[in-house]
């Protein structure tokens, strides 16, 4: 199916008027919308299919107060505000997985004996994914905070245990106030940035 580009209005949305959020207001983010949202963050392309992101929802106020006692002191309010937190995580073993997910060639072999590139993958792709999960909440409607500033060895543990999975970032979903909000900040150009060759 050929794409055609997107109006002005869903590129606002998606990009030129999107923005990072720091204040929520009340609006719920429900069970079925966080299952809506990953069943577009699923069809995201990965290395191999490999889909190792793995993703824990802070969605009671228990669970996202266990996080903000994680997290710097700036984005502990962010967390508690938020109606939900996600963690992104990678899982170095995503391989494992490989034989459901790329069916076609046995893949496994390629990153089961090399726990380096195994994890290099891992990380790479999950960051990717976690970037899906914000495009993909801002085409629902949502808005998106993503942090870093959390210890990242305590959310290890306290949410993943001996699971193997590790943390990449956590990014917080709701409807934003737009308090706080900076003016938007200087990109690069095109010059500063990208060649082409």
């Amino acid at each position: 199916m050929a794409g055609l580009p997107l109006d002005d209005e869903a590129l606002a949305q998606l990009f030129t008027a999107a923005r990072t959020h720091y204040g929520w207001d009340d609006t719920p983010v429900s069970p079925a919308d966080l299952r809506q949202l990953y069943d577009l963050v699923k069809l995201g392309p990965t290395s191999a299919n490999g889909s190792p992101a793995r993703f824990i929802f802070c969605h009671s106020v228990d669970a996202r107060e266990k996080l903000a006692g994680l997290v710097s002191a700036a984005n502990a309010p962010k967390v508690r505000a938020a109606p939900v937190t996600v963690i992104i995580g990678f899982d170095p073993r995503f391989y494992d997985r490989l034989p459901e997910l790329f069916p076609h060639v046995d893949a496994r072999p390629w990153f089961s004996g090399n726990a380096d590139l195994a994890r290099e993958t891992a990380f790479r792709n999950s960051a990717l994914q976690g970037a899906w999960l914000i495009m993909a909440a801002r085409a629902l409607g949502w808005d998106t905070g993503p942090m870093s500033g959390f210890d990242k060895a305590g959310v290890d543990a306290a949410f993943w245990g001996d699971s193997g999975v590790e943390t990449n970032f956590i990014c917080s979903i709701g409807k934003g106030t737009g308090e706080g909000l900076f003016p938007r900040l200087p990109r690069l150009s095109f010059e500063d940035a990208a060649r082409i060759l």
